[in-house]
């Protein structure tokens, strides 16, 4: 995983922050939704999915996206202006650090509950044995 750094221009009437262009994602959004008013340290995600891959976009504060393929761990912090990508298969966790943060999210697929992987041992039973 990598954190791409995004395109912001900004004068005395603010700010622009480019999120994308779309023909450089590798999945077509199917579903865009923000996360925002988390309080202070609370901690949102910890699912993974069968099929969705996941674009996050930090638009504003700061946020530590934790990923674990099932044998590694690692965590990344993003800033204004940051994203990074979720394949599908990646148990992911998002700490929102200042209580004042904003995240969109762009997604390959509509939203479907059986897509989600909610218990972490099921997913690291899913990641083992293939299944």
């Amino acid at each position: 995983m990598q954190i791409l750094n995004l395109k912001s221009f900004e004068d005395v009437r603010g700010g622009i922050l480019i999120p994308l262009e779309l023909n450089t994602l590798s999945f077509i959004p199917r579903r865009i939704f923000t996360v925002h008013d988390v309080p202070k340290n609370s901690v949102r995600g910890e699912h993974a999915h069968f099929q969705t891959q996941q674009l996050l976009i930090c638009v504003q504060g700061r946020i530590i996206v934790g990923l674990d393929d099932g044998y590694q761990n690692k965590e990344y912090e993003l800033h204004s202006g940051q994203s990074i990508y979720i394949d599908k298969l990646i148990w992911d966790y998002q700490k929102f650090m200042t209580g004042n943060d904003f995240m969109v999210v762009l997604a390959s697929t509509q939203y479907e509950p059986s897509d989600y992987i909610n218990n972490k041992e099921e997913f690291y039973r899913i990641i083992k044995n293939g299944t």
